[in-house]
C-alpha cells in the first residue's frame, strides 16, 4: 500500500534514503563516488534533509509518499513540490528508491503510479515529469523507460 509519509515513519525513511544514497555509490561508480556518497549521510545531513522533507511535506503532504510492507517501508517516492518545480518549467521525480528485497514485486509501479498522480495535479508551463539517472544505472534505465520517460536534454555538473 502507498500512502502519504508521516513524521513517524521518519527513522524508516531515512533508511530507505541511506540505500538510495549508497546504491548510487556503490552501483554506478568507482570507489571514489562511493566514497562521497557515503561520507555525506552523517548526522547533520539526516537531520536537515528529514527538515527539509517535512517543509515539502507541509506545502503538499502527497510529495513524498511511502510504501508499506508488513515488516514496514518497503520503499519511497519524493516528486519535488510545485512550488520548486520550476526550476525545471515540469514536475520534478527527486528520488524513487525500493529495498532491495521488494525489488521485482510491483512496489515501485505502484510508487510510479503515486508519483505521477502528484505530479499531474501540479500547474507547470510543461506537463512533464523529468528525473536524473545515472547513465550506468541500467536497471533504472530500464524501469523508466518501461513507464514511458525519453532522453530529454542532459544534465552535466562541475565541481565547486
Amino acid at each position: 500500500m502507498v500512502r502519504p509519509y508521516a513524521d513517524a515513519d521518519s527513522d524508516a525513511l531515512w533508511e530507505l534514503k541511506r540505500g538510495f544514497e549508497t546504491g548510487l555509490g556503490e552501483g554506478t561508480g568507482d570507489e571514489a563516488k562511493q566514497a562521497a556518497y557515503e561520507a555525506k549521510l552523517d548526522d547533520d545531513y539526516r537531520s536537515e534533509w528529514l527538515a527539509w522533507v517535512g517543509r515539502c511535506v507541509a506545502e503538499n503532504e502527497r510529495c513524498v509518499q511511502v510504501a508499506e510492507s508488513d515488516d514496514g517501508l518497503a520503499g519511497y517516492v519524493f516528486v519535488l513540490p510545485e512550488s520548486m518545480a520550476f526550476v525545471w518549467d515540469a514536475a520534478v521525480l527527486n528520488e524513487i528508491y525500493v529495498a532491495p528485497e521488494f525489488r521485482g514485486t510491483g512496489v515501485a509501479d505502484d510508487l510510479m503510479d503515486a508519483a505521477l498522480s502528484v505530479a499531474r495535479e501540479q500547474s507547470l508551463p510543461l506537463d512533464r515529469l523529468v528525473l536524473d539517472v545515472d547513465r550506468q544505472n541500467e536497471r533504472a534505465k530500464a524501469f523508466y523507460e518501461r513507464h514511458g520517460f525519453q532522453h530529454w536534454g542532459e544534465m552535466v555538473a562541475r565541481d565547486l
